[in-house]
């Protein structure tokens, strides 16, 4: 077994210079055929809509690398890691992140089979240390939105006050990307770029929807679509909106302080486990050592990860109330 997984490493390794080789000699040649196909495009001006104009400004490559970002293109799942970085705010591209995922594997399983010694081990670490980089993207992720949705009542202010005061709503969105912070300013920057190079109000507001799946977002879109399509006093509706979200937020961190014990024994269900019998490795290897040697060890531990994984989803399941 050892012989394997050091002939499946190897084989990578050697996959990977293999296909980093080619694709030099490829790049040249893939950079004068994406040249020409945007000549093509832009020959084809007239016809073009406004959200292929856009496309031709956006740097949407998935990898530098020509022959990889070709290869790429044609997973969706590839395209869904893409938009899970940016939504992450990580500028890394989908094929680098990928390279780092078998990095962080490899290192992984190596660093356990040198100290365990068992090629079981080394797999599982192998598969925790492939999806290890995308965990941290989508933490993230998380931590952008929720600093997204804590800024966004204060960016519905500042474009009421700017339609309040007579200014255009494109030009109020201006000046949101100037006095609101990070991630708020970066979003609405995008979405001001998008209408001034000519994609309709409706459907940049839409890509902000897309690009920020939260539901005060579409509550601002669908407030906005409707005033634009029907009238009605913008200024007035964003202080309404503004006012509800808000309220949500102080919901929220109430129903946060009477989740507090759940998510407190949830955190300790967890974390006992994993710390005793690091504990016990320490103060008495010999009692805790037919855990992970003998064949009874083995299904008891997959037994209690299993059992942990559960109550984990329950748990949470009972925590996670929606507002």
């Amino acid at each position: 077994m050892p012989a394997l997984l050091i002939a499946v490493l190897v084989f990578a390794v050697v996959g990977i210079a293999a296909f980093a080789v080619f694709s030099i000699f490829d790049q040249r040649s893939a950079r004068a055929r994406l040249i020409r196909e945007r000549l093509a495009e832009e020959r084809k001006g007239p016809e073009r809509t406004a959200e292929e104009e856009l496309a031709l400004m956006r740097d949407e490559q998935l990898s530098k690398i020509p022959a990889l970002d070709s290869l790429l293109r044609r997973s969706a799942r590839v395209e869904a890691i893409q938009k899970t970085l940016s939504q992450a705010g990580m500028s890394i591209r989908a094929g680098n992140f990928l390279g780092v995922c078998v990095l962080t594997a490899v290192l992984a399983a190596v660093v356990v089979l040198f100290l365990s010694k068992r090629v079981e081990f080394a797999w599982a670490a192998m598969i925790v240390g492939f999806f290890l980089p995308y965990s941290y993207a989508s933490m993230k992720r998380q931590k952008r939105f929720a600093k997204f949705d804590e800024l966004f009542p204060e960016a519905i202010d500042t474009l009421a006050r700017a339609v309040r005061a007579g200014h255009a709503f494109t030009t109020a969105l201006e000046m949101i990307t100037n006095e609101v912070n990070e991630p708020i300013a970066g979003e609405f920057r995008q979405l001001y770029e998008e209408q001034k190079f000519g994609m309709p109000v409706r459907d940049a507001l839409l890509n902000l929807t897309e690009r920020v799946p939260s539901v005060d977002v579409k509550f601002f879109v669908t407030a906005v679509m409707l005033q634009r399509e029907t009238g009605g006093n913008l200024a007035e509706i964003l202080d309404n909106l503004s006012y509800v979200i808000r309220e949500r937020f102080k919901i929220q961190r109430q129903v946060r302080v009477y989740t507090a014990q759940g998510r407190l024994t949830m955190a300790l269900l967890m974390g006992m486990p994993p710390i005793i019998v690091v504990v016990m490795m320490a103060l008495n290897p010999g009692f805790i050592r037919p855990l992970f040697v003998d064949p009874i060890g083995h299904a008891l531990l997959v037994g209690g990860i299993t059992l942990q994984t559960v109550g984990y989803f329950v748990i949470r399941k009972i925590i996670r109330i929606q507002v």
